[in-house]
């Protein structure tokens, strides 16, 4: 069953209000092996996608700039990653290149394990894991611990 809880007015006005971030609780999921059973939520392949496809190019709820920022340095910030969301000396290499003319999430409740299209590179600790939209097998992520997490 599936259930929908706000409108697309409030996500929108969620989105502009200058203390919100944008963040996910989808799982670590993949279109192929193991982690690609069941039938997720469509956001854990679109969450980010979806908020610069839809809500920055085509609603024009928020710039581009500002977009990026609540889903990188803000949540960073909040939850105390210290060497995560911006790109600067000494700081984790995670970085997405992506067309912000193309990016559109297409999972679906009914195909939820289904790529964005629109993101040419990733890049995780530096290493390329996404290169030409072309998965390259490298697997540098872990799991990350901030400081504002009570680890009890």
């Amino acid at each position: 069953m599936i259930g929908f809880g706000m409108s697309e007015e409030n996500v929108a006005r969620f989105l502009a209000h200058p203390l919100s971030i944008v963040c996910s609780d989808g799982s670590a999921l993949a279109t192929e092996g193991p982690l690609a059973t069941g039938t997720p939520h469509p956001r854990n392949f679109g969450a980010f996608p979806r908020v610069l496809g839809h809500y920055v190019r085509e609603k024009q709820v928020l710039p581009l700039e500002r977009a990026i920022e609540k889903m990188t340095a803000a949540p960073a910030q909040r939850v105390g990653l210290a060497d995560r969301g911006r790109i600067a000396p000494g700081m984790a290499a995670d970085l997405v290149a992506f067309d912000p003319d193309r990016i559109a999430d297409r999972a679906t409740y009914q195909e939820p394990h289904r790529y964005a299209v629109g993101i040419h590179h990733v890049m995780v600790n530096g290493r390329l894991v996404l290169r030409d939209a072309e998965d390259t097998g490298e697997r540098p992520g872990r799991a990350l611990h901030g400081s504002m997490i009570d680890h009890r």
